[in-house]
């Protein structure tokens, strides 16, 4: 490819609604561009990386026994009424009517109609395991689109489907996405940790994460350098370590003027934060209103709080009144009649709490749960953090962000129950097929690539996935030895099976090393009129800025075996 004929308008400033590296460097690149917001336009480079990752995903769920299908965009909207998802899933979902007004929408994901698909087929235990994906565009209305191809309305996702007899042959399915899921991401240059991850509105009762490690990941997560545990923020449990709160164990009212938070009260004894206990009030899914104990030093977790309390909302101070209650001075006991009260359940290792003593400028010390109160039911609600015991070994976690590149499923019965999806078992008994799913999303993990890939001059591609693998840059086209010299090495280069892209501008030297950079093509061969004299040119290596002198009667074999060994 000529660089004179490439599509690949470059931007020379940054763009003002750009906030992460690899929005900012796609656009600057010439790679995408925004068509409205959440949505975007892959121009030739980019989508000739997004082909690559999509050809690493076929190779990899090919390998694990899955088979390409490719299934519609438009859904009928019967099928997630079947499925009991059309109102749950919330206004992400895109519904419309067609002409004959019967209702659609665009698949945001696919499982009820894959479920439609093989409710009719897969007729014996005999046929399964059977698992069957497609890569296609999605679609979800985000309520704000951002970060680029991070958070869109439209996106690029590969989603698999399993079917299987018995629990036994979904976890060896399960099993073999995960090993997949794992290569995909080596195969991309992308350092990722699987996590421990909440279902969501997909379903099932067990999930992990593929999260690529990035500073300015949108997800926070734990992980465990002893024992290799890593969970999101919205899935990881724990036992928080706590300790007792001040005082002889006996209930002691406390004057605290002045002392409505936390670290206020935390100050005020002496103690630290985790000797002190929090408390918050929210109405929950029922309308019941319930007070909610946890760790003074963490904080309730949104995820594990709507598990426990459905579609809950804090309580505003307008309702803290109707219900009797004081802000920053709210505790279990002495607690106006009709509230409920739940605790988090590392509260037990404590036996005397400092909290409010719901009295405006008091406190009590030294309560006991079970003597001065009674919790009316536990739960794991707080969000863990960086220096939590880690729940298999002990040891202190850690802390980083990640950019959820793939997820995997075991969805069960869910949908195979709803939608009459069954099967005959060796006993000719009739059963739900037991079902898995999983999804890569690749618009995603393309930026994911450019955010670990990346450097102050532009991106730094992985030959696995570099829309181009060498970059030809002869500084004086019109010079009668070095566009010659430039010219043959190229052909060489193609000749062997090497992606090359020759800059044939009559540019300044600066722009064209500029653009090889921002375009983050992995090797660049720069072509002088003194190193041609020398029968020589330089090889740069762009992730490191290595810089050698090659013989031209040297260069495309030393080349081609970099980027041989480099391919995924």
């Amino acid at each position: 490819m000529m660089m004179s004929r490439l599509y690949a308008p470059t931007l020379k400033e940054d763009p003002a609604e750009a906030e992460l590296a690899s929005h900012r460097l796609l656009l600057r690149a010439g790679m995408i561009r925004k068509e409205a917001a959440g949505l975007y336009t892959y121009l030739p480079l980019a989508w000739r990386s997004i082909r690559k990752i999509e050809d690493i995903v076929r190779d990899e769920m090919d390998a694990a026994g899955a088979q390409e299908l490719m299934m519609p965009i438009m859904v009928d909207a019967d099928l997630w009424r079947q499925s009991g998802r059309i109102d749950a899933y919330g206004k992400e979902l895109i519904r419309f009517n067609d002409r004959h007004e019967r209702e659609f929408v665009l698949g945001p994901t696919h499982e009820e109609t894959i479920t439609a698909l093989v409710r009719n087929e897969l007729r014996s235990y005999k046929q399964l395991p059977v698992n069957l994906y497609h890569i296609q565009d999605k679609f979800r209305d985000e309520f704000r689109p951002r970060y680029g191809l991070m958070r869109g309305r439209e996106f690029i996702m590969k989603d698999a489907y399993s079917f299987s007899a018995t629990q036994e042959s979904l976890q060896e399915e399960y099993d073999k996405m995960k090993a997949a899921y794992a290569n995909i991401c080596v195969r991309c240059g992308l350092k990722a940790l699987p996590v421990v991850a909440d279902c969501g509105e997909i379903g099932g009762d067990t999930s992990v994460e593929y999260m690529a490690l990035a500073d300015a990941g949108e997800a926070s997560l734990v992980y465990c350098d002893d024992c290799g545990f890593a969970a999101d923020d919205e899935a990881a449990s724990t036992t928080v370590a706590v300790i007792d709160g001040p005082g002889d164990g006996s209930l002691t009212k406390v004057a605290t003027p002045d002392c409505g938070t936390i670290d206020e009260v935390a100050a005020f004894f002496g103690v630290p934060a985790k000797a002190t206990v929090k408390s918050l009030c929210l109405v929950d899914g029922e309308g019941t209103p319930t007070l909610v104990l946890v760790p003074g030093d963490h904080e309730l977790n949104d995820v594990k709080a709507e598990h426990a309390f459905g579609e809950y909302h804090l309580m505003d101070e307008d309702e803290l009144i109707k219900f009797g209650l004081r802000k920053g001075f709210i505790g279990p006991v002495n607690l106006p009649e009709g509230i409920r009260v739940v605790c988090d359940e590392s509260l037990k290792q404590a036996h005397q709490w400092l909290c409010g003593a719901n009295e405006e400028g008091f406190h009590l010390t030294g309560i006991e749960e079970g003597r001065d109160f009674a919790a009316d039911a536990w739960a794991d609600l707080v969000t863990v953090v960086a220096g939590d015991p880690c729940p298999h070994c002990g040891k202190p976690l850690s802390a980083a962000r990640g950019i959820e590149v793939s997820q995997v499923f075991q969805l069960g019965t869910k949908y195979s129950e709803a939608m009459g999806a069954t099967f005959m078992d060796e006993d000719g008994k009739e059963k739900p097929l037991i079902m898995g799913c999983y999804g890569v999303g690749v618009s995603r993990t393309l930026a994911a690539i450019v955010e670990q890939h990346n450097d102050e001059s532009g991106i730094c591609w992985p030959v696995s996935v570099a829309p181009y693998e060498v970059a030809i840059v002869p500084l004086d086209v019109n010079d009668e030895l070095v566009w010659p010299a430039a010219q043959k090495v190229a052909e060489q280069l193609a000749a062997e099976g090497i992606e090359v892209v020759v800059d044939d501008r009559k540019e300044r030297a600066g722009v064209k090393f500029a653009d090889a950079d921002l375009m983050g093509f992995p090797y660049q061969l720069v072509f002088g009129k003194r190193a041609v004299k020398g029968g020589n040119c330089e090889l740069k290596v762009r992730a490191t800025g290595e810089r050698t002198e090659v013989s031209l009667d040297e260069v495309a074999a030393q080349i081609a075996a970099r980027v041989f060994a480099e391919r995924a």
